[in-house]
């Protein structure tokens, strides 16, 4: 009888072991979220002159969950230049748009991709948070 007890204690401290030493990483799943908003410049071809600054309508931003190679997720802003990134975990993440290189170092390296990355980090310690992402300048 104190056999079948022991195995039975052995085999739930075995499963207890396993599940704790199971960190999810970060990613979906969670009830955390990560917003913020898109702020454009319009500027002229010679990069020389504003034209125009607004709240970027539909502009594409990107996350990435953790240490991933390539993006996660994407998610376009609303009318005023928003966009949300929900059910996230704890961990950390790589948010993203697209802008044009006023400096012109892409285009020299390589015309076909004039495009750099506005980037920011974002770390969600608890699960239930909502964390300000800030505003991603972009040129257009």
């Amino acid at each position: 009888m104190k056999k079948i007890s022991l195995i039975k204690l052995a085999v739930i401290a075995l499963v207890v072991t396993i599940f704790s030493a199971c960190e999810k990483d970060a990613g979906v799943g969670g009830n955390s979220s990560i917003y913020g908003k898109v702020w454009v410049k319009d500027i002229n071809a010679s990069f020389t002159l504003i034209l125009n600054r607004y709240w970027g309508q539909d502009q594409d931003v990107f996350i990435v969950y953790g240490n991933n190679k390539s993006y996660s997720d994407k998610v376009s802003t609303n009318y005023d230049g928003t966009f949300e990134f929900k059910y996230l975990r704890p961990g950390k993440y790589t948010v993203y748009a697209y802008s044009k290189d006023s400096a012109g170092y892409v285009e020299t390296l390589n015309p076909a991709l004039p495009l750099l990355p506005v980037v920011k980090t974002v770390e969600i310690t608890d699960d239930d948070q909502e964390k300000d992402a800030g505003t991603l300048d972009i040129f257009k």
